[in-house]
């Protein structure tokens, strides 16, 4: 049961993703000036006639700008428009009232929007620096196995050195010697960059462990006695022998690493504009001491985070995919 949960939450935030530029109700760009911190717009089927109708919505009124609090204006309503302009859904008539699922931010952007593109970036992002890990990991532990010896120590103590500087200052540091304007593009290659050489060190020092062990039994010796290379050992029979403690490193490192480039926006190591990510939007959220009383719906990329995470650990806790343990051959 909470297996299948798990993998439905962390299925419909990969669906969301891929499918942001058909769900997505506007641009990621698209800025609507006269509605800025607007709430969600609510979707009605029954109108003040009690009568009822197609999905609709009403326009929203500013009533205050100094609260900046808005009233649905009832007088007029205006349908929802389905598979229209390469959209799901949208409204009908975007300049008077646009579809605002999950409500507008302080720049007048729907949130709903830019958190499905967001998803593209920041999954995408975690997806790319964990599989970057894992062939850089499995590479070095699996040398580091099987070699033994002065590489051994020499790979381990360097995974040791990654391992205990201190992440945040050290990307602090890194951006200070960085341009002071960086495209979509260089920020995420860098922190792939980042995360990558973070996280290998985890899987290697794993991978060391499973290879050492296995170089020592049967299996490992027949093939070499029949004349298998040292690559061949280590690349067909050694290393699938690690695919189990792999896959979980890996399901690990994804939700740390999308929290993680959250943490760094507010380094200044966060997409530039108009480029959306759950941390982005986060960081701008957070610039307002007002969203945890009256938007509180600018932190919805934090509820977000927390379901995917939630997914990844309740698959893991329900014992992963089947495989996804490591079985000794002995």
């Amino acid at each position: 049961m909470t297996r299948g949960v798990g993998l439905a939450l962390v299925t419909i935030a990969l669906l969301a993703a891929l499918a942001a530029p058909v769900a997505a109700p506007h641009a990621m760009d698209a800025h609507f000036s006269g509605l800025l911190n607007a709430p969600p717009t609510v979707v009605h089927v029954a109108g003040v006639d009690q009568m009822w109708h197609a999905p609709f919505i009403y326009r929203w009124q500013l009533v205050n700008q100094l609260e900046q609090r808005y009233e649905e204006d009832r007088s007029t309503r205006v349908p929802l428009a389905w598979f229209s302009g390469g959209r799901l859904v949208r409204s009908s008539n975007e300049d008077a009232a646009p579809l605002l699922l999950l409500g507008a931010d302080s720049y007048g952007r729907d949130v709903f929007t830019r958190l499905l593109f967001g998803a593209r970036t920041s999954l995408g992002l975690a997806l790319t620096a964990a599989f970057g890990a894992m062939i850089v990991g499995a590479l070095l532990g699996g040398v580091a196995g099987f070699t033994g010896g002065p590489l051994d120590d020499l790979l381990m103590r360097a995974t040791d050195f990654v391992m205990v500087l201190p992440a945040i200052y050290v990307a602090l540091a890194l951006r200070s010697v960085l341009p002071l304007v960086l495209s979509a593009s260089q920020v995420f290659a860098l922190l792939a960059g980042i995360f990558t050489v973070v996280g290998a060190p985890f899987v290697a020092r794993g991978v060391r462990a499973i290879v050492r062990s296995e170089r020592r039994l049967d299996y490992a010796a027949a093939a070499q006695a029949l004349g298998a290379s040292d690559a061949r050992l280590l690349v067909l029979h050694l290393l699938p022998a690690t695919r189990g403690f792999i896959a979980v490193q890996i399901t690990l490192l994804i939700p740390a690493f999308i929290i993680a480039e959250a943490t760094l926006s507010y380094v200044g190591l966060g997409f530039p504009d108009p480029v959306a990510s759950w941390g982005t939007m986060l960081h701008d959220a957070s610039s307002n001491i007002r969203v945890f009383a009256d938007f509180p719906w600018l932190l919805s990329p934090a509820a977000a985070m927390f379901l995917v995470v939630l997914g990844v650990n309740l698959v893991l806790q329900s014992g992963g995919p089947k495989g996804l343990h490591y079985e000794s051959r002995l």
